[in-house]
C-alpha cells in the first residue's frame, strides 16, 4: 500500500503513532514536513520509516500541495490512503474565550485544520484508482465542551461533518473518508492548550481504562482504517481515548 502523511513533526505527533503502525504493515510512505525549521526534528524519523518520498508542504500553499501530488503520480501513479494529522489556530485565540476570537483567527484555524482536509481529497481522489482510504485526527472537544479547548472545538466540530460529507461525495469513487477522535496526548500542537496538564490528567481520571491513549494504540487504529478490513466503515469518527468520551 502507497500512503500520503500530512502532519509529521516529532516523534510526539499522532501521525508518528499512525505512520510507525503503516511501516509496519509494509506501507511505502510519502511523508511532508511544514518547512525547514521542522525538517530538521522528522530527519531522522523519515530515515527509520524508509519514505520513498519527502517533501514540504505548507497546506496554504496551492503550488506545494499540487507538487506533492504531481510527485505522488510520477513515482507511484495511485495512491491508496492519506493521514491528514494537522491542526493550528494562533496562540492568542486559542488560549481566549471563543467569544473574543477575533475573525482572521477563526478563519486560519477553518482553514490549515479543517478545508486543508478537503483540499487533499479533491487532489487524491483520481489517484485511488481502486478506491483509497482518508483519515483525518479529531478530540472530543468537538462533540462536548472541554474547558480551555476553546477556539478548536467547533474547527474540530466541523472536521467531523466534513468527513460525513467527504465520505458521501467520494463514497461511488470507493473513497473511505473517517476521522479518529484520540484523547488528549502531548503533541507540539496540544502543547499550545492551556492547562494541558489538567486535560491529560482528568482524561486519565475519567477513562474508564483509567489511562491515557498511546501513539502506538492509535498508530494501530489507524492502520486498521486503512485496510480492507475495515472496507464497510466510511463516514465516521471512531473514539480512540480509553473511553473518555462515555464519561465526559
Amino acid at each position: 500500500m502507497k500512503g500520503l502523511i500530512v502532519g509529521l513533526a516529532n516523534e510526539n505527533s499522532l501521525a508518528w503513532g499512525c505512520a510507525q503502525a503503516f511501516h509496519a504493515m509494509g506501507c511505502d510512505l510519502a511523508i511532508t514536513y511544514q518547512n525547514e525549521k521542522t525538517f530538521k526534528f522528522i530527519e531522522p524519523l523519515v530515515d527509520r520509516l524508509g519514505a520513498s518520498i519527502v517533501l514540504p508542504l505548507d497546506v496554504t500553499s496551492a503550488d506545494e500541495m499540487d507538487q506533492v501530488f504531481a510527485m505522488i503520480a510520477e513515482r507511484w501513479g495511485r495512491l491508496d490512503f492519506i493521514l491528514h494529522s494537522i491542526a493550528f489556530a494562533p496562540k492568542a485565540d486559542l488560549q481566549g474565550r471563543l467569544t473574543d476570537c477575533s475573525a482572521e483567527g477563526f478563519a486560519m484555524a477553518m482553514d490549515v485544520s479543517c478545508h486543508s482536509l478537503m483540499r487533499l481529497a479533491r487532489r487524491a481522489e483520481p489517484l485511488m484508482v481502486d478506491g483509497g482510504s482518508i483519515l483525518t485526527m479529531s478530540f472530543y472537544g468537538a462533540e462536548k465542551v472541554v474547558p480551555n479547548y476553546n477556539l478548536m472545538g467547533p474547527v474540530k466540530a466541523a472536521l467531523e461533518a466534513s468527513v460525513r460529507y467527504l465520505a458521501h461525495d467520494l463514497g461511488p469513487s470507493n473513497i473511505r473518508v473517517n476521522a479518529l477522535s484520540t484523547g488528549p496526548v502531548r503533541t507540539r500542537a496540544a502543547s499550545g492548550l492551556s492547562h494541558l496538564d489538567e486535560l491529560l490528567a482528568t482524561a486519565a481520571e475519567k477513562s474508564p481504562l483509567q489511562r491515557l491513549v498511546t501513539l502506538q494504540q492509535i498508530g494501530q487504529t489507524a492502520a486498521f482504517l486503512v485496510t480492507d478490513k475495515a472496507s464497510g466503515i466510511s463516514g465516521q469518527v471512531i473514539y480512540v481515548d480509553a473511553g473518555y468520551n462515555t464519561n465526559g
